[in-house]
């Protein structure tokens, strides 16, 4: 089943990021508000661990969703150990909100976990902004 592109595309824009390609607000966002859906296919608890794909968002232990198609563009949303997002769970689907205020022409981020930055960033060194300062 093909799912829907997100609500809320023309509100954010992907462009060019510390970390690659990210996903930058065009306009203000207020604390609270709702930005974006992060969606793609649902994927088997068997399929989520042989799956070599790194948009893997686990909503609960029965369902992941593989974010991986271009058409979720809040797979552009990178990480950051100081975020302004944060990723809410409601009836098995995941939304990204803002958990400050966001200026336009900011880019959006969302800490990714432990488990993930372990694995794919730690190794690779954080290019998040708290850590590109130093």
């Amino acid at each position: 089943m093909r799912k829907k592109k997100p609500a809320y595309p023309e509100s954010v824009v992907v462009k060019r990021a510390s970390a690659g390609l990210g996903l930058f607000a065009k306009r203000p966002f207020k604390k609270g508000e709702r930005i974006i859906e992060y969606f793609g296919r649902t994927i088997s608890t068997t399929e989520a661990y042989t799956s070599r794909s790194k948009y893997l968002f686990e909503v609960n232990s029965r369902k992941t969703i593989d974010g991986s198609a271009r058409e979720n563009t809040a797979r552009y949303i990178n990480h950051s150990c100081r975020p302004n997002c944060e990723p809410e769970i409601e009836r098995g689907r995941v939304f990204i909100d803002a958990i400050r205020n966001i200026k336009a022409g900011e880019e959006l981020s969302y800490d990714y976990g432990e488990e993930y930055f372990d694995e794919h960033i730690k190794p690779h060194g954080c290019r998040c902004p708290k850590h590109l300062k130093k």
